[in-house]
This record gives structure tokens, C-alpha cells and sequence, in this order.
């Protein structure tokens, strides 16, 4: 192992796991667990393999960037006269 756990460390979990979890409850929790990761890992690869076709068919669908000359600078409209405002 590496870092600060030993083994000695490991065997403390595990039996924190057992006294707080039980004897009996303890396989049911990890079955659970298994049974979890396992469709989380299924509904992974699923979504990989149905974003996969997405992307390779969507790349010749994209129209290539035509170059286009550069374009003249617009003419700024001339500024127009303001009214002027008397004070009373």
C-alpha cells in the first residue's frame, strides 16, 4: 500500500464495517453494492456506445468553411445633428 494506510489500518475498517454493519447485514450490503456498480457500468458503456455512432455520423453532415475574401470596412454613418435644449 501506499501513503499512511497499512494493512493494520485496512483490518480496523473492516472490523468498524462488521461491528457497525453486522455479521449478517454485511454480505447483503455488498451484494447491493456489487449489483449497483454493475448497471451503472452497463448504463456507461451504453451511453459510449450510442454517443460513438452520434459523433462519426455527425462529422460529414457539417458543412466545410468556405473562405471568404475579407470584407470592406463599413462606412460609419455620419453623426447626426443633435437638437439643442433650452433651459428655462
Amino acid at each position: 500500500m501506499s501513503g499512511t494506510f497499512s494493512w493494520s489500518h485496512l483490518l480496523i475498517i473492516a472490523l468498524l464495517f462488521v461491528v457497525l454493519f453486522g455479521a449478517k447485514r454485511l454480505p447483503d450490503a455488498a451484494r447491493g453494492i456489487g449489483r449497483s456498480l454493475r448497471i451503472f457500468k452497463s448504463e456507461v458503456s451504453q451511453m459510449q456506445n450510442d454517443a460513438a455512432p452520434a459523433q462519426g455520423a455527425a462529422a460529414p453532415q457539417q458543412p466545410q468553411a468556405q473562405q471568404l475574401p475579407p470584407a470592406q470596412p463599413a462606412a460609419q454613418p455620419a453623426a447626426a445633428p443633435q437638437a439643442e435644449t433650452k433651459s428655462a
